[in-house]
């Protein structure tokens, strides 16, 4: 009987000690993914006047239905094609849409005439050169690859 008891005690204390360390693993990994550098960025033109955008405003010009910036200025979007692994997480995580809701907007806009597709490009480093030299401009690039060529956007 108490071989009995004493098994049940070790295998109680037991779980107790793995559901402890289980909870401190994820307060960790939480903790760092609050404070981790976003994998992909907006940019813009340097001589944007925006140093930050609400996220609203961000997923309006992206989906090609805010087309000036403030002070007039017109927006000129590029994007990845939308199979590309970079397009798809700058979808989810910054914009928080799916490439394909994204998509669906570009359509609505396309073919009932009061909008246009953004411009494809076909690399990061091609998306960095043209945001860098068309005025205007807006795209994403990954955190670790921007340089001063362009501005990054915070979102609000």
């Amino acid at each position: 009987m108490q071989t009995l008891l004493a098994i049940k005690f070790v295998t109680s204390l037991g779980r107790s000690f793995a559901l402890c360390l289980l909870a401190a693993v994820l307060l960790v990994a939480v903790a760092h993914a609050e404070t981790a550098e976003p994998v992909m960025v907006a940019i813009a033109y340097p001589a944007t006047s925006q140093d930050s955008i609400p996220r609203a405003s961000l997923r309006a010009i992206f989906g090609m239905l805010l087309q000036k910036w403030p002070g007039e200025t017109p927006t000129k979007v590029f994007v990845l094609r939308d199979d590309a692994p970079e397009h798809a997480t700058f979808s989810k995580s910054v914009l928080q849409v799916f490439p394909h809701q994204l998509r669906m907007a570009w359509d609505r806009q396309v073919f009932s005439g009061q909008g246009q597709y953004p411009e494809s490009v076909g690399s990061l480093q091609e998306m960095l050169a043209r945001v860098a030299s068309t005025p205007g401009a807006i795209g994403y690039a990954r955190a670790s690859e921007v340089n001063q060529n362009v501005r990054v956007l915070k979102i609000r």
